[in-house]
């Protein structure tokens, strides 16, 4: 039986910033974050949204009524989580009206919890081959302002319904989880903002990636010969990058060609919109997905997943017949993205709820989306759906 991705959205903020005028006003060089970095955009997130409003917008853009009806859990992968004891995915499911006999829960592990909280729906979706999970990969990447992390920061969600008889990915059979305690990247509780060392985290996402390919390799007898693409976590795009050419050194076939051409196409989105920590690499592959011309029904795809602290993964699965027409249109949202000024993103990043214990009331008029949070109230987040209003 074929488990895997049945469809695939993304939703991400309406504001953004041009990280070449943020370089201006940092006084650092703009090929710094263009080029060595590799990112031209960046979402801002206003304080009236967050992982529920954002994870909420993109399961949205999928369900169907048959999608609600089949549903019987919803996992929500992030590190941005709200509450310390209560799940991100109740609000979620509340705001998308799903029936109350649903299994709704939390996972962590940096920005590799949605590859795991995949692996678990296909275990639930293997025991009720007619139902389906949905799960969500919502996240807002926090460093601070005037920090080294400032450029790698973003905000979105990538909503994915895990189900039998897949029409974008069959996942195979095989994959290879790798797990150390590694101090690359950490936040904690009292912190608002994460704290990283950045060069040591790049060197260990490329270990990670060396280890779980090379295990994989060995368990399957596959080669990088044998994947039309990879997709990478991309915190930033040029990680992914750094990874494959670990990999392919001085490689100048048809197939490090192949792989090169396939990571641009990946890397579209990210450098528009910023790190998603649990979404980019689904992110990643929906750009993919939609700027690889070449790419065709029955080819395999490589996936590495990765997060900080730290857990690496790499597993592979088969494009499915149709699979273009399964996925939300990402190039159009993001063209519909309102330009602001770095003053306006400063103002922006401070307006946020963060761990202020007071009551809060923001006004929800200026934000066009459907779903948004407009304050705190006796220490309760209020979301609300401006529809049912």
């Amino acid at each position: 039986m074929k488990i895997g991705i049945d469809k695939m959205a993304f939703a991400t903020t309406s504001e953004y910033i041009d990280l070449a005028e943020l370089a201006k006003v940092r006084g650092v060089d703009p090929n710094k974050y263009l080029i060595g970095i590799g990112q031209s955009e960046q979402a801002v997130l206003p304080p009236t949204q967050d992982i529920v409003t954002l994870g909420a917008a993109a399961a949205d853009k999928l369900l169907d009524e048959d999608d609600r009806e089949r549903i019987t859990t919803v996992i929500v992968a992030t590190e941005s989580g709200i509450d310390n004891s209560k799940a991100s995915a109740i609000y979620v499911k509340r705001l998308l009206n799903l029936d109350d006999y649903v299994r709704t829960v939390e996972v962590k592990e940096a920005c590799y919890s949605a590859t795991a909280a995949i692996q678990f729906a296909r275990g639930q979706v293997a025991l009720e081959p007619e139902k389906a999970v949905l799960v969500i990969a919502a996240d807002v990447a926090r460093y601070g302002l005037k920090t080294a992390g400032e450029v790698t920061q973003g905000a979105g969600a990538v909503a994915m319904l895990i189900t039998a008889a897949p029409r974008i990915l069959a996942i195979e059979r095989t994959s290879v989880a790798y797990s150390q305690d590694v101090m690359d990247f950490w936040r904690p509780l009292y912190a608002t903002e994460a704290m990283v060392d950045g060069k040591y985290s790049t060197n260990v996402y490329i270990n990670f990636f060396k280890h779980t390919l090379n295990r994989y390799e060995k368990l399957t007898d596959r080669k990088l010969d044998d994947f039309a693409a990879i997709a990478f976590h991309l915190p930033f795009t040029k990680m992914g990058k750094k990874a494959l050419e670990a990999v392919l050194g001085e490689r100048d076939d048809q197939t490090a060609w192949r792989l090169r051409k396939a990571l641009l196409a990946s890397q579209n989105y990210s450098r528009r919109v910023g790190n998603l920590y649990t979404g980019s690499l689904y992110l990643g592959l929906m750009s993919l997905l939609q700027n690889d011309s070449e790419l065709k029904p029955g080819q395999r795809i490589g996936l590495f997943s990765y997060g900080s602290g730290a857990e690496g993964e790499f597993y592979s699965g088969i494009l499915q017949p149709g699979y273009q027409e399964r996925l939300s249109n990402v190039a159009g949202d993001l063209s519909e993205r309102q330009l602001i000024s770095i003053a306006a993103y400063e103002q922006q990043f401070n307006d946020q709820l963060g761990m202020n214990k007071e009551d809060v009331e923001y006004d929800i008029s200026a934000d066009p989306a459907r779903f948004v949070l407009a304050g705190q109230k006796n220490h309760q987040r209020q979301y609300v759906d401006k529809q049912q209003l």
